[in-house]
């Protein structure tokens, strides 16, 4: 079972790292008010990163916003740099769970993850670069596994709703699911909407490095999960989806790689039926897919070369049309902002035999939420923790 008391050695429930950056100043708040959540309705944390006086900021920042005045003096402030591993080591030695909001993962990630499996703490994060999460898995999951330690990624928008909202679905389903479609679709209020550049440079990073990606798989050594029914049909790089009634392109993040391993996990574990997968987003009407094919083209002619790299990097909001920009979304932008996931899902009903002709049945789930990337992916990442700390008897094994 995982260990999840703290100790006078390893004072403190959660450590959030990076917590003065873009994301991790909402991670903050959340925690903030869930405390009561925590094992016995209480919650010892800590926040920490390489500037004392921008975590001070933070958590003034969130005592404002809360109105819990108390913030600045009950939780504590640790120095600790991803480039200083013994300041990651002290750090994690102190923690229960570290939820780290250092990105982009790929290169920084890694530290993080080494510091908590030597040092006894698990580890969440919320990346949505497959190449990251599946090294740590290929490089980190023995000697985790063997310390009982957890190091779960993507616990954030990308990609709690997917990878739930399929099992979910499954659940629900009376017979054998065999295929799941998701569409997303994000709705933005007046003010509009916007993305911190964090997310722009991990997509930059990921598209360039695809092939170390496909490299790094054949090393898992994996058969093919087979294949119950009809097979999935993919669809094409851009159609009108009559699901949202909208033109729609496959989801570019984590969630089809996440769902998969979370499917071949659930498949040689526990025997259980594995789920097809497929993911699109939504783009709107033909204004949109304009915009997008002329990003899009600019993105894969740049994405290639060291300087168009550069160049995407720094000017993101012009290369994006402003839907990525340095600054990130205000808050009003936020609290205008939703998004909403569609699972259509087929199967067979009970009694009826997967391998005789097609599937006779469907279910639909619909999934909402506030917006994404930073109200919702930080209710999900200190869910995430919050259900480590509450339920370790309901943990899987391994």
């Amino acid at each position: 079972m995982a260990k999840v008391q703290t100790s006078s050695s390893r004072p403190y429930h959660i450590i959030i790292f990076g917590a003065s950056g873009f994301t991790g100043q909402f991670v903050v708040e959340e925690l903030a008010r869930t405390m009561s959540e925590g094992p016995n309705g209480t919650l010892k944390w800590a926040v920490a990163g390489r500037s004392r006086p921008k975590l001070e900021k933070v958590l003034e920042q969130a005592a404002g916003v809360l109105g819990k005045p108390e913030l600045r003096a009950a939780v504590e402030v640790l120095v600790a740099d991803v480039g200083e591993p013994d300041s990651l080591a002290a750090m994690c030695k102190q923690a229960v769970i570290v939820l780290n909001c250092v990105g982009p993962y790929r290169f920084w990630g890694e530290p993080v993850v080494k510091a908590c499996v030597e040092n006894g703490a698990h580890c969440i994060d919320i990346c949505g670069e497959p190449q990251f999460l599946e090294s740590m898995q290929l490089n980190y999951d023995s000697q985790a596994a063997d310390k009982g330690l957890y190091i779960v990624g993507s616990c954030g928008f990308d990609s709690i709703p997917a990878d739930l909202g399929v099992i979910y679905t499954r659940d629900q389903f009376k017979g054998t699911l065999t295929a799941v479609e998701s569409f997303l679709t994000a709705s933005a209020g007046p003010e509009g909407a916007s993305i911190h550049d964090g997310t722009w440079q991990s997509a930059i990073y990921g598209f360039a490095d695809s092939e170390k990606l496909r490299n790094l798989r054949k090393k898992f050594g994996h058969n093919p999960l087979p294949v119950v029914g009809s097979k999935i049909k993919r669809r094409s790089a851009l159609f009108y989806s009559s699901e949202v009634q909208q033109y729609a392109v496959p989801f570019m993040g984590a969630d089809p790689s996440v769902v998969k391993r979370t499917q071949r996990f659930l498949h040689e574990d526990y025997q259980e039926t594995p789920v097809q997968y497929g993911a699109y987003a939504g783009v709107g009407g033909a204004a949109n897919v304009a915009k997008m094919l002329i990003v899009g083209v600019m993105f894969w002619l740049l994405v290639k070369f060291s300087f168009g790299r550069n160049l995407l990097i720094k000017y993101p909001e012009f290369f994006s049309f402003g839907y990525f920009s340095k600054d990130g979304p205000s808050r009003k932008q936020m609290e205008g902002s939703s998004f909403q996931f569609a699972f259509h899902g087929e199967g067979y009903t009970e009694g009826q035999d997967p391998s005789q002709g097609p599937p006779n049945s469907k279910i639909r789930t619909l999934v909402q939420g506030p917006e994404a990337g930073y109200v919702a992916t930080p209710i999900t990442m200190v869910q995430a923790a919050i259900t480590i700390l509450n339920e370790p008897t309901a943990l899987p094994k391994k």
